[in-house]
């Protein structure tokens, strides 16, 4: 127990210590988190013995059910509905299109059993929403014919027919004795229902409800997340499908708290991600690995240049897609941690198989993030699919919430400059804009003519800062016993690269000068460079 804790401390210590780095590599970052946890294996520099599959297999299907509720909490769907059709279609009849051309080529190329090879197509059949997500935003990849929604949508939704079809072909190869149609009713079925359920229960609560518990809001969503899973799992139903419809339904309609809800669970699937790959890279036997490159090798080469595009080519050309969009989207099909999860369940449900699965499709998805991930912008910009005018971060959810606008107070006091003055006379910055103003008891709505007067209260809207790599915003509060109490600014010894830019005050902000004397109660915003 403390050995497992100790090495999860670590990994997320190194995890996100070294995001800063890895995103400015030309490879996706989630490809150097596979690395260090092979360097951290036991065939690596720190020799660590880990070969745990029931404990990877738990850590990695939590992170998916946030991965997954997420995908969908992200997913726009104004923005997606020209291509949902599209999407929908690629997700889930295009997976089971590849599955059947992946097995087939599997079942006479590496003369395997039928069973076998449909398991292995099945479970390498859905493209990665981590992998796609992560390298449409970390390299902008503004796409022509509202590609990225596409992918998006695809990417996200796919993952629950690869879990649904894994399930099956495990269950025939072991021999259980169930019925393929009520199996497939029930995952669908109980998938759709829970989805649907717990997302419209949950916005309802949450717009209804006033939470006592502070980020009472936030902690609620999460235990939705974990319940929209588990709850048609139990059932038989597709716990994937109903997380990530949850997620869509929730992402879509209007909740309050949105904005922290997103920063939460940008944070923590961020670290899932990260620490999955890590844990398969320390999880995986690179001494293993040789016995199964070739058939590795074989599958990707075929995954990418035929199955993929062929299943894109069939589900696209009816609908007259363009010829550039069709080879992207092909190129685009990032094999990923969902693979590698099914793959990590199918050998716990010990199928007979010749080879290890799970090292099997960890090449496979090395291969596919390596090549294919590495080289998507740069097959974006020669296929021409580039588009300067568009913005991928339109397409999430959280995208309103990354440039929302923020309003301000500003109380016109005796002698205010702006006192007696006229709005349009007023040199504002263009981006500021008067939206209320408090007079009394008084609520104004200005307009350019309105008079500003003494002891109004001007209500201002802007854009919110954000953080950024080169610059960050804290608030220090100046207490009774504050060491900076009672001192002018110019006596401070503020740290190079810190600014003290503003110092609010009762009612009062001050735009402070050397001369400012710092009293009991200032919060003092410091700028550090």
């Amino acid at each position: 127990m403390n050995e497992y804790l100790l090495l999860a401390g670590i990994v997320i210590v190194i995890c996100i210590l070294a995001n800063r780095y890895t995103e400015k590599l030309p490879v996706p970052s989630l490809l150097v988190f596979i690395a260090m946890g092979m360097c951290f294996g036991v065939n690596g520099i720190f020799k660590i013995p880990f070969d745990d599959y029931k404990a990877s297999e738990i850590i990695c299907s939590v992170s998916l059910i946030f991965i997954m509720f997420y995908g969908g909490f992200g997913t726009n769907l104004e923005a997606a509905r020209s291509v949902a059709v599209k999407s929908v279609l690629l997700s889930s009849l295009g997976v089971v299109l590849t599955a059947g051309f992946v097995g087939c080529f599997v079942h006479f190329c590496l003369n395997l059993g039928w069973l076998e090879s449909f398991l292995i197509g099945s479970v390498i059949a859905s493209t990665d929403a981590a992998s796609v997500f992560n390298i449409l935003r970390t390299k902008n990849l503004n796409l022509r014919y509202n590609t990225a929604s596409m992918l998006e949508l695809e990417s996200g939704s796919n993952d629950p027919v690869s879990y649904m079809l894994t399930v099956i072909f495990v269950a025939m190869l072991t021999g259980s004795d169930v019925s393929v149609p009520v199996m497939l009713f029930k995952q669908i079925a109980f998938g759709l229902i829970g989805g649907f359920v717990f997302g419209r229960i949950a916005v309802w609560l949450l717009n209804k409800m006033d939470f006592d518990v502070a980020q009472g809001e936030t902690i609620f969503v999460f235990a939705v997340a974990v319940l929209a899973y588990t709850f048609p799992s139990v059932l038989g139903g597709n716990g994937y499908l109903s997380v990530y419809l949850c997620g869509i339904i929730m992402g879509n309609s209007y909740i309050p708290a949105k904005r922290s809800l997103v920063q939460f669970f940008d944070v923590i699937t961020g670290i899932a991600q990260m620490m999955i790959f890590f844990l398969l890279g320390l999880l995986v036997t690179p001494a293993e690995l040789p016995a199964v490159i070739f058939p590795a090798l074989c599958v990707t080469l075929f995954l990418t240049f035929i199955a993929r595009p062929a299943a894109v080519t069939v589900i696209l050309a009816p609908f007259r897609s363009h010829l550039r969009q069709i080879g992207l989207v092909s190129w685009a099909g990032l094999r990923g941690v969902a693979s590698i999860v099914f793959a990590i369940q199918a050998v716990l449900s010990e199928a007979p198989m010749r080879y290890n699965l799970f090292n099997l499709v960890f090449c496979i998805v090395l291969f596919s993030i390596a090549t294919q991930g590495t080289l998507l912008p740069w097959m974006s910009k020669k296929m021409k699919m580039i588009d300067k005018n568009a913005d991928v971060r339109k397409t999430f959810n959280d995208y309103q919430e990354e440039s929302d606008i923020s309003f301000i107070k500003i109380h016109i006091g005796k002698g205010h400059a702006w006192s007696g003055q006229m709005l349009k006379d007023i040199p504002f910055a263009s981006h500021l804009l008067i939206v209320l103003i408090l007079r009394g008891e008084e609520k104004l709505v200005p307009n350019g003519n309105t008079v500003v007067e003494e002891g109004d209260m001007l209500v201002v809207a802007a854009e919110e800062f954000e953080d950024r790599e080169n610059l960050t915003l804290h608030e220090v509060i100046v207490g009774k016993n504050h060491k900076w109490k009672n001192k002018t600014l110019a006596e401070i010894p503020v740290p190079a690269g810190t600014l003290v830019v503003m110092i609010s005050r009762g009612g009062e902000t001050i735009i402070p000068k050397g001369n400012t004397v710092i009293q009991e109660g200032d919060t003092m915003v410091v700028a550090k460079f």
